[in-house]
């Protein structure tokens, strides 16, 4: 009989967390006992994995000391008090926030990327950014045919990658636009999100980029290597779910249209949506029951020597959160680190 493991969701009733439980249970993930975890006000209340009902214990320290697995998606603050507390008290931890991801002690990792990093992890294991999640699926099979050395990325990320109180928002100025004509004030973002483009997610940093354009910058090298050079803008659109993203890369080998189209068709955890000609190309609303990363308009940059563009699209709460997070505690099976 296969083995199975005690699972626990940290930040089970969020979007991310409800996510995560849907993707094990669809993924039938070998689970003898589910532990959903959250905060105190949300104890006792149940909920069902696999046709039974499971009550929500307080995520804190002593809740963990049972647990195999721990899947945490609480935000950045929880992560970073109970995650070490977790991993102590002997469950392996996979974690949705950025609190570990450049710590040089913890694997950061895609599955389809670098899988082997899992093989050094000590307790935690760090989920990207949602952003620089599709990109580098879609950069690891060019790379490692011709050596990607630069990557120029805009993203125009929807507002589900700020949470429930985004989205809350975003439609509460719809309302008010279709009721009233206009938006008296911004409802969740400096600037009106709705008919409107907001280069600004996170915090602004040193040399005028956001933390949200570094995430992509450090983490792609993390896992691709210091050599991959990458230079970002985040844009915030009015859209529900999906992250598109222009990629211009360069690589040292000259790649073809038609190889680099071939690479990505053969990929794991790809989708290659390419015939311009007939309006077949992937968008965000195409995204929303799709778990693999979709790539179009793939072409040559006739303004550099070995450049192509391309464009990449992947739902942020699935492949870009929930989904990698699944994908990592499958890999960890696989790789008998449990």
């Amino acid at each position: 009989m296969a083995k199975e493991y005690v699972v626990g969701v940290v930040g089970a009733h969020g979007v991310v967390g409800t996510q995560i439980i849907s993707f094990l249970e669809k993924r039938n993930f070998p689970v003898s006992e589910f532990v959903p975890l959250d905060i105190a006000a949300m104890a006792g209340k149940e909920l069902t994995f696999k046709g039974k009902s499971w009550v929500t214990k307080e995520a804190k320290e002593g809740a963990f000391k049972d647990l195999d697995i721990v899947l945490f998606a609480a935000g950045g603050a929880a992560s970073a008090a109970l995650a070490p507390v977790a991993a102590k008290e002997g469950a392996l931890v996979v974690d949705n926030s950025s609190n570990f991801r450049m710590d040089p002690e913890v694997p950061l990792v895609v599955p389809e990327v670098n899988a082997q990093d899992l093989d050094w992890n000590k307790g935690i294991i760090a989920n990207p950014n949602c952003s620089t999640t599709q990109m580098v699926v879609a950069l690891k099979p060019l790379h490692d045919a011709a050596n990607i050395t630069r990557v120029v990325v805009s993203t125009y990320q929807a507002v589900s990658g700020g949470g429930g109180r985004a989205i809350a928002g975003m439609k509460e100025e719809f309302e008010e636009l279709a009721t009233k004509g206009s938006v008296s004030s911004p409802k969740v973002y400096k600037k009106q999100i709705m008919f409107n483009a907001i280069p600004h997610i996170d915090v602004f940093e040193e040399g005028g980029y956001t933390k949200e354009e570094y995430k992509m910058v450090n983490e792609t090298k993390k896992m691709l290597g210091e050599g991959v050079k990458v230079t970002a803008t985040c844009v915030r659109i009015p859209v529900w779910y999906g992250h598109s993203e222009t990629i211009n890369i360069q690589t040292e080998k000259k790649l073809t249209v038609e190889q680099a189209r071939e690479l990505l068709k053969k990929a794991p955890g790809l989708l290659v949506i390419d015939n311009p000609d007939e309006a077949e190309y992937p968008t965000p609303l195409e995204s929303d029951d799709q778990d693999l990363t979709m790539i179009g308009r793939i072409r040559e940059d006739f303004t550099i020597e070995n450049g192509l563009n391309m464009w990449v699209v992947s739902n942020n709460i699935r492949k870009g959160a929930a989904l990698n997070a699944v994908q990592i505690a499958e890999t960890l099976v696989e790789r008998n680190l449990v």
